[in-house]
């Protein structure tokens, strides 16, 4: 997913590309990329396009989106208290610098977005 985040938007990769810049650091087999960017694609992560013999693989949504939707799903299996719990957790071990990025996203909401939860 790192590679396929550090390319630009709109942009793709076949598995030959993925498989070249993973196999710079390491050792991994083409058929392991091939593998994996096939199941992300089955889990709807990546999306898959047909280039000829090939395919070609890109992040449905941006590593921020991501990361904002694995949040919201964890915090929906939670009750009231839980939730409220993990978010103080999350808060009291959170850097300066999360912090100041959370104050300038709250403050910059617009509140009637709350009344149409």
């Amino acid at each position: 997913m790192d590679h396929l985040w550090a390319l630009p938007e709109g942009s793709s990769a076949t598995v030959r590309e993925v498989h070249a810049a993973l196999a710079a650091d390491r050792d991994i087999a083409y058929t392991t990329v091939m593998t994996v960017l096939d199941r992300l694609a089955g889990k709807d992560v990546v999306t898959q396009q047909r280039e000829g013999r090939a395919f070609r693989y890109a992040p449905r949504a941006s590593r921020a989106a991501m990361a904002a939707e694995l949040m919201r799903g964890t915090l929906a299996d939670f009750t009231a208290d839980d939730r409220d719990t993990a978010l103080v957790a999350f808060v009291e071990q959170a850097s300066a610098a999360d912090l100041a990025a959370l104050r300038e996203a709250l403050q910059s909401r617009d509140p009637r977005d709350d009344r149409k939860a």
